[in-house]
């Protein structure tokens, strides 16, 4: 260890009651020993040969780090404070919602049922399974390459049902 950081250890050993003392009358004693560990943290990581480490040094940046905690607790809870119910409460979904997306997901599922066997299992092992395309190639007996092509024939299949218009190497459209 260099002489800086032996100087900066003597001193939070040496330090350390008196600066959590200040930080308390801030900000209150639960938080004063982390506050006094971010001044020391900053010194250790930012400090400079020409920075005399004294007692009032520390003193005014602990003071200093514990009002910007402060302000920063204070705008926190303002915050959510100004937060009303309909904010934070879930939006209602409206049955014609609701309608549209099972509509969708059938869609989806006729599209998945018309791809061929190995893309669709390809495809429902990486989404539905979250199978990595590593584990789905080994387990399939397939290189990594031919996974990825089998999933992006699955997505633009998707893709394409999704927009109405048929899967580039669909006869015609599930969803008509």
């Amino acid at each position: 260890m260099d002489a800086k950081k032996k100087e900066l250890a003597r001193l939070y050993v040496a330090e350390r009651g008196r600066l959590q003392r200040i930080a308390s009358r801030r900000i209150g004693p639960a938080v004063a020993p982390d506050i006094v560990q971010d001044v020391f943290a900053a010194l250790l990581a930012k400090a400079r040969e020409h920075v005399t480490l004294t007692p009032s040094y520390l003193a005014k940046a602990t003071r200093y780090v514990a009002i910007s905690h402060f302000r920063a607790e204070t705008r926190r809870k303002a915050f959510f404070d100004r937060i009303t119910e309909e904010q934070y409460a879930p939006p209602v979904v409206g049955p014609d919602e609701i309608a549209a997306a099972r509509e969708e997901l059938r869609c989806l599922e006729l599209v998945l049922a018309q791809l061929p066997l190995r893309t669709r299992q390809v495809f429902m092992l990486n989404r539905f399974h979250q199978c990595t395309y590593d584990e789905i190639a080994h387990g399939l007996g397939v290189s990594y390459s031919t996974v990825e092509r089998e999933i992006a024939k699955a997505i633009m299949a998707c893709r394409a049902a999704r927009q109405g218009r048929p899967a580039p190497s669909a006869k015609q459209n599930a969803c008509d």
